[in-house]
Parts: structure tokens; sequence; C-alpha cells
């Protein structure tokens, strides 16, 4: 049965409450981790002359915003969580957008790659496709979106007080694919370990439509 209008209000309300909640443990838990793999993995695909416009799109307390604005870029963040946007904003100085992941207000060919670092699983799959498609839009002619998700075998829930939809790479591909995305790469994460224990699926796509 798909999702009502009030159930999808209820994932959204429940998810970034869960955030609101724990802001500051998961900025100070999070700080460290060492994304650098896949922030290479999109600007090494980026066509456009320095410095890209980059949405990062799940931008959270800012870490990876701070990163791609010392590497010289423009970086905007994006979040729905009200106390990311304003972490975001005082630890990065980058400008931050608040908005709802399932509300989306983007501008047209605007940047020219999107960062969605472990943040696409959380949208209902029947409202993905949609949702693809704004971010398709929002990138220039030739953009680049990079994405993780923690895989599984499709299947979608609750996990705890968060909302999740977990795919494999078949039906991950097939989503973008429709979207009208070409497929550039794709890898697991954490690198160095068997398969059983690369829990991150990450994909990089290029507009092709």
């Amino acid at each position: 049965m798909p999702l009502s209008a009030d159930e999808l209000a209820q994932i959204s309300t429940l998810t970034l409450r869960h955030y609101q909640d724990c802001a500051e443990d998961f900025r100070e838990g999070t700080r460290e981790h060492d994304v650098s793999q896949n922030i290479a993995a999109l600007l090494r695909y980026i066509q456009a002359d320095a410095p890209y416009q980059i949405l990062d799109f799940g931008c959270g307390p800012g870490r990876d915003l701070r990163t791609f604005s010392a590497l010289g870029h423009t970086a905007i963040g994006l979040d729905g969580c009200p106390q990311f946007v304003e972490m975001a904003r005082s630890d990065s100085q980058c400008e931050a957008w608040q908005q709802d992941f399932l509300a989306l207000d983007l501008p047209p060919a605007r940047f020219d790659g999107i960062f969605a670092n472990a943040v696409l699983f959380h949208i209902p799959s029947q409202e993905l496709p949609r949702v693809l498609r704004q971010l398709h839009a929002t990138l220039k002619a030739g953009g680049v979106l990079f994405s993780s998700n923690p895989r599984g075998d499709n299947q979608e829930g609750w996990n705890g007080d968060r909302y999740g939809a977990y795919y494999d790479l078949t039906n991950w591909r097939s989503l973008l694919l429709a979207a009208g995305f070409s497929e550039l790469e794709h890898y697991y994460r954490p690198q160095g370990l068997p398969r059983a224990q690369q829990p991150w699926l990450a994909s990089v796509w290029r507009k092709a439509q």
C-alpha cells in the first residue's frame, strides 16, 4: 500500500526529530569520519572549470562543507534538521538551506556536483524517483551526483525512530538510470574489507539527459 500524505509527514517529522535531539552527539560522533574517498570520487568526475558549485545534500553539521570550501570550491549545504543547518552555517561559514527532503525547492541547473553522503536512504522509496528527478534538474548539464547509502535487500521501514530504505546495487542502479543519470563508478565501503563487512554502497552518476 502506498504511504499516505500523513504517513509521509510522520516519517519526516520523527526522523528529523531524532537528529534534532541528538545533534550535538552526532556532530561529535562523526567529526573524524574519513569520507575522503567519497569526496574524491565526486570531484574527479566533474568536468567544469574550478571552483565548482557543490550542493552538500544532507550536510548535517557541516563537516564536509568545510572540506569542500578548504579545497577552494563554493559549497552550499542543505538539511531538514534545523540544528544541523545552524551548526553547518556556524562551523563552515558556508550558506546552508533548511529544506525537508520531501518538499524540496531547488534552483534549476545551479550545481556542478551534488554530494549526497549517507542521506538518500532516508527518503521513502515511493518518493525517491521524484527526489532524484529534482536533484537531476538542479545539476548543470553533465553535472555529477555522488551518493552513499547503507546497502540491503530492498527493504524499508523504521529503524528505531529513523526511517530508511536499503537497496542492492541492481535496484539502486535502476532508480538512477530511470531518473536520467548514467553510471560512472560504484564501490563498497569501508575499503579493504571483505564484502560482508562493507555495509555502504557508494556510487557516482552523471546527468545524462
